[in-house]
């Protein structure tokens, strides 16, 4: 059985927590589509070329722990603009999603570009605001020394560069079910996105 949940949305919005945890819940398998471009940047940081990198992308590379920084972030930004990489990537991410058994996908352009025929389309947001204070927390609780001040302009920033870039733009699909997490806690954001499952999938 072929299903596929495409999972949409910011950085720090809650996509990735929520789309393991549907995951989990259907049985399904997981990929965080923003490792690919984390780990293409990481190779380009160290003097690789992005279109080489990609091409060459190995699902060992996914496996670094260094992908989680912030500059891991802002370098996937950086490259995910970059057309040839995101077609290098594409049938990568295709054939996870045809799996048997089901799989969910989270990133920017699942529901829009990568599986745009999916049964299941969430977009998951929060403000800016909201996001950073996430993240701030996240990373501090990591022992990084930032502020919150860097990080919302880090969430800025990024938020533009993907809203605004020319292939494949952050953008919510047409009949995505927007899930806002703004003043929603974890447990309800994840009951919300599997009661949103479960209705397009017709699971009583």
């Amino acid at each position: 059985m072929i299903i596929t949940v495409a999972i949409d949305g910011p950085a720090a919005a809650g996509k990735g927590t929520i789309s393991k945890a549907v995951a989990a819940h259907f049985g399904f398998a997981h990929l965080d589509t923003g490792l690919l471009y984390r780990a293409v940047g990481a190779k380009v940081r160290a003097g690789a070329d992005p279109v080489a990198a990609a091409q060459m992308l190995d699902p060992r590379d996914l496996e670094d722990d260094g992908l989680r920084t912030p500059a891991a972030a802002q370098a996937a930004s950086e490259i995910a603009v970059i057309a040839e990489v995101r077609s290098a990537l594409v049938a990568f991410q295709r054939n996870f999603a045809a799996r048997d058994g089901g799989a969910v996908l989270d990133g920017r352009d699942i529901g829009t570009v990568i599986c745009p025929d999916a049964p299941v389309k969430l977009f998951v947001t929060a403000s800016a605001e909201c996001r950073a204070e996430r993240r701030f927390n996240e990373l501090v609780g990591k022992g990084m020394e930032i502020t919150l001040d860097q990080v919302l302009a880090d969430v800025k920033i990024r938020d533009a560069r993907d809203r605004n870039r020319a292939e494949a733009p952050l953008v919510a699909a047409d009949d995505a079910v927007e899930i806002d997490t703004s003043d929603m806690t974890i447990e309800q954001a994840i009951a919300a996105a599997i009661e949103a499952v479960r209705s397009a999938l017709g699971i009583c």
